[in-house]
């Protein structure tokens, strides 16, 4: 299994991340969600990862990732109202475009707008299911929220796709603990 992984992982990184389809409709994924649910390599894991954020960053037609690289730096930038700019223009161009609706999505998490956050984390997650940096986002939101019901489906959700996820294991178990016994 572990030569098949590595296989598949050299595979994808020749052909590179680009089309066949590009984004969340890339064929390739299912092979790197596949590494993420069989593998115990940390290799492994982090390597077909990475290659899921890759991917999903990249579309078909290369203005959008032109533009999807200018929102990423302007976030990294802390220009946060820049990157929603590019990130809205964007879903106006692909609106089938899952990554446009998270990084928007986290753009607005981190300005506290939770409502517009949570709506754009649903169309990213109607477009991906499997996006569990929409679902480890959802969770996050709903502590924020208070509703820690709701924070614990969506990091189980998380966990479902990503086994491996880093740090959700912990998350989960002291989640259920807080759930369980007090308000968060």
């Amino acid at each position: 299994m572990r030569t098949l992984c590595f296989a598949i992982l050299l595979v994808f990184a020749v052909a590179g991340p680009r089309p066949l389809a590009a984004d969340q409709n890339d064929p390739r994924l299912d092979n790197l969600f596949q590494i993420l649910q069989s593998s115990a390599e940390q290799i492994e894991i982090r390597a077909a990862e990475s290659l899921i954020w890759t991917t999903w960053i990249q579309h078909e037609n290369t203005e959008n990732t032109r533009l999807m690289h200018i929102g990423i730096k302007a976030m990294a930038d802390r220009r946060f109202d820049d990157a929603v700019e590019v990130y809205t223009a964007l879903i106006d161009q692909a609106p089938d475009y899952a990554e446009a609706w998270n990084k928007r999505a986290t753009v607005y998490f981190i300005q506290g707008k939770l409502a517009l956050s949570t709506a754009d984390v649903e169309m990213t997650l109607a477009l991906e299911p499997r996006h569990f940096g929409a679902l480890s986002g959802l969770g996050q939101i709903e502590i924020l929220r208070g509703n820690g019901e709701a924070a614990l489906r969506a990091f189980e959700r998380a966990v479902e796709v990503h086994p491996r996820l880093p740090g959700i294991s912990d998350l989960i178990r002291n989640l259920k603990l807080r759930v369980r016994g007090q308000e968060l």
